[in-house]
């Protein structure tokens, strides 16, 4: 047992995940492993976005197949125990686990970075094989040698993080060469590598058709069909945490629907839907709806990526933000991308970090938790020109409504007409209720805002739920050539105002007034007209 090699980290770090009352057994993927063991394809990198349990699969596979002095069998109850392989595999490998977040005590250069990887390895091969002449002074794939060469053992690598060096400050474009040829020494045609699992945000760089670490096969999430069931939560999976959650919580606040407006809408290639695991869980945890998984990284690259070519993206992200998909090339955005030229660059980027979600051609806004950090963006980049200047007048646009104050709500639209922005040509609705979407984008302080919500006898426009039930209702209609009294009407026509007034017999939800909101455009005179009722 060693710092790296058969290291109690990984069992004892999965150990106390399945004590959670919130843990999903996920061991089946151990089974998708085993058959490349020891064949040429033995080289597996899988990437995710931040917080998508890629550590937790690091922990079990390191924790499963790692030898141990441990004798609780924390395996014996997951799905993995009914699988011939089981019994085969259990701690029965000699495991090197590196995690590649981690870094000595002020440290300050490449070099004192990899030689406690170095080091630290070493010293585990020579504590563990004391008759086989491995000393300090070797490298770690000379060390493993000798001790292939003299007891045919095999290794299993465990490798978390491996992208977390294009990350820190301190290394510099010649320290990551160096360290991609530090894993090419390590891994590539070693005889003593039995299989090398490695996971990231990052897919691997690729250089030219001879790169450093063209052995492994990549899996990611937009592409890659395999794996896609192991990394996030299903529907069925969050609908068995949540019975877990009504009945272990003596006042539960949260509802199905909540979570999946939430945390929900991120897609495999398979069109899979999958939820954000880590927020969902500490959601469950706290009974509490917030934004977890985007307080837990650096999110200043959200402009990092925007503000590289502002004038491609600028309106696609007002479409994005009203809730539209965008349909985009997305090519592979790799380690060695740091340079970003163009829009696909940008939304490839993005969709890596998991900031943005692909299905079928298009680009889009995953969900509420990631909808809430585009708006924190919107209000507070006055590069983004007319996007900020209509954003920083959404407070005072939605007070104008509440009050009925038609001039006003007419006058801030009319300022979408300052930018010859290819948006606002407003051919049709979609584009108008972008618009409208961005004026009204600090309501979602005060609102739950839906887009083309089921109310009465169709789908309305916009819907505002307030979070307060004494707060005003807002129904909101949008026409094109034509006008706010029409909108008006098929408000009243179609019933919207149902969705506010309950059920027969149950309590009402809201007792707020109900205002009816008419908005229309004119494409000949390029103006709007405005109009809000209160509603019997």
């Amino acid at each position: 047992m060693g710092m790296y090699l058969n290291s109690k980290a990984p069992y004892e770090m999965h150990r106390k995940i399945m004590q959670s009352p919130y843990f999903i057994d996920k061991s089946l993927l151990l089974t998708e492993l085993i058959p490349a063991f020891g064949g040429i394809n033995c080289y597996c990198c899988i990437t995710r976005p931040r917080r998508f349990g890629k550590t937790v699969m690091a922990n079990m596979i390191g924790a499963f197949f790692g030898k141990t002095d441990r004798d609780d069998r924390i395996f014996d109850n997951l799905a993995i125990s009914g699988q011939p392989e089981y019994k085969l595999h259990l701690n029965r490998h000699d495991v090197i686990y590196i995690d590649f977040s981690r870094a000595p005590k002020n440290c300050k250069n490449y070099a004192q970075y990899i030689a406690r990887i170095e080091d630290g390895i070493v010293e585990d091969l020579i504590a563990a094989y004391t008759g086989c002449g491995v000393c300090k002074e070797d490298s770690v794939w000379d060390a493993l040698q000798k001790i292939y060469e003299q007891t045919e053992n095999k290794f299993l690598f465990v490798l978390d993080e491996w992208d977390a060096v294009f990350h820190m400050s301190f290394i510099s474009e010649e320290d990551r060469r160096e360290y991609l040829s530090f894993l090419k020494w390590l891994f590539k045609d070693q005889p003593y590598v039995e299989f090398a699992y490695m996971t990231g945000v990052l897919p691997i760089a690729k250089y030219s058709s001879g790169s450093e670490l063209n052995m492994f096969v990549e899996y990611d999430m937009a592409t890659s069909e395999k794996f896609s069931e192991y990394f996030g939560f299903s529907d069925a999976e969050v609908d068995s945490l949540y019975e877990i959650y009504q009945k272990r919580t003596a006042f539960p606040k949260l509802s199905r629907e909540e979570l999946r407006i939430w945390y929900d809408g991120y897609y495999t290639v398979t069109g899979l839907r999958l939820y954000n695991p880590r927020s969902v869980v500490l959601a469950l945890t706290d009974n509490q709806l917030r934004n977890y998984w985007t307080s837990s990284g650096p999110y200043d690259e959200l402009f990092y990526y925007i503000r590289h070519n502002i004038e491609d993206v600028r309106d696609d992200l007002v479409l994005m933000v009203s809730g539209e998909r965008i349909s985009a090339d997305i090519g592979q955005f790799s380690a060695a991308a740091m340079e970003i030229n163009s829009r696909e660059q940008i939304y490839s980027a993005m969709i890596v970090y998991g900031l943005l979600t692909y299905e079928c051609g298009k680009v889009l806004i995953p969900n509420k938790e990631l909808m809430d950090k585009f708006n924190e963006l919107i209000l507070s980049k006055d590069s983004l020109g007319y996007v900020y200047n209509l954003a920083r007048k959404s407070e005072q646009m939605l007070q104008a409504t509440i009050a009925g104050d038609t001039k006003v709500m007419e006058g801030i639209l009319q300022l979408a007409h300052d930018t010859e922005s290819p948006i606002l040509s407003y051919n049709n609705e979609v584009e108008l209720s972008a618009i409208i979407n961005l004026c009204y984008l600090s309501a979602r302080n005060m609102y739950r805002v839906e887009r083309e919500d089921r109310a009465g006898k169709g789908f309305v426009d916009f819907i505002f739920y307030p979070k307060h039930k004494k707060g005003d209702c807002i129904i909101l209609e949008l026409k094109v050539d034509s006008s706010p009294e029409e909108a008006i009407d098929q408000i009243r026509n179609k019933n919207y105002a149902l969705r506010f007034r309950g059920k027969l017999g149950e309590e009402t939800p809201y007792t707020g007034r109900i205002l009816a909101v008419g908005i229309s455009y004119s494409k000949k005179t390029k103006e709007h007209s405005c109009k809000v009722e209160a509603l019997d």
